[in-house]
């Protein structure tokens, strides 16, 4: 490529067609290709075969929803004041994606990428307890919060973790990455002496890792699948507005004892 040329082999468009990764969109992708299914194509460049979509989708499901988090009452709060802009209600959703909620899959993911090099090839020949107490005790050491490990709400475990990892043997993808992420939940535990388990980023981490998704992306299979679960939101906080009441009660709480009223 000449000095200063730009170049995209992602797609391209004429009048009359769109081809994506080299199929013809209207062609060879519409009707005939899931989202699923598009979602690799757009990160592998050629569509998987059955047992890659199947983790690929399961590893992408599961972090469509959550309940009411932080991000979902962002979203809907923003669709309150701005019901014009559906888009911002979403970016604003998912601008709060961080290091506490959801954001954390890319941390994980480099810790174990870096943790296990090429790819986590020979990782059958390592050690994983004592590369997890290693890691465990370094961050200890650190004061640092270990990725992937630990959940607020789902103690003793997060019941997303198992349901991806059982999809994760059954397609052929429980390698290093995954057996070394349940050793360091494990290890957590031990040193801490309280449940410290394996969260659903910390599994997503494990299974983009073993299936090659570089750690400097991950964070974006998150905010994708996120980012349907809260097109939801804002759907539901059209028929059943929430964003109005909590926010009247919330400042009605929050400033009650500045009431004259009030002794």
């Amino acid at each position: 490529m000449k000095n200063g040329e730009v170049k995209s082999d992602i797609a391209w468009a004429s009048p009359t067609q769109v081809v994506v990764h080299g199929l013809d969109l209207c062609e060879e992708i519409v009707g005939k290709v899931d989202f699923g299914q598009m979602a690799f194509l757009q990160l592998f460049a050629r569509l998987p075969d059955e047992r890659e979509l199947r983790m690929f989708n399961a590893m992408m499901v599961i972090l469509v929803e959550h309940g009411i988090t932080p991000s979902s009452l962002a979203t809907r709060m923003t669709y309150c004041g701005a019901p014009e802009s559906v888009q911002a209600a979403v970016a604003a959703g998912l601008l709060g994606l961080g290091s506490v909620f959801v954001g954390s899959l890319d941390n994980a993911a480099r810790l174990l990428q870096e943790s296990l090099p090429d790819g986590g090839k020979g990782g059958d020949e390592i050690d994983v307890e004592a590369k997890a107490r290693e890691i465990v005790t370094g961050y200890r050491a650190r004061k640092e919060i270990l990725p992937g490990i630990g959940h607020p709400f789902h103690k003793p475990i997060d019941p997303r973790t198992p349901a991806l990892f059982k999809v994760a043997k059954e397609t052929g993808y429980y390698g290093p990455h995954v057996r070394l992420m349940e050793a360091l939940g494990a290890e957590a535990t031990r040193q801490a002496n309280r449940p410290l388990p394996v969260n659903v980023t910390g599994a997503m981490a494990a299974v983009a890792s073993e299936m090659g998704i570089p750690w400097k992306i991950c964070r974006g299979l998150a905010v994708s699948a996120r980012a349907v679960g809260l097109v939801g939101h804002i759907l539901e906080e059209m028929r059943q507005p929430m964003a109005e009441p909590l926010y009247l009660r919330v400042e009605h709480e929050a400033t009650a004892h500045m009431h004259p009223s009030n002794p």
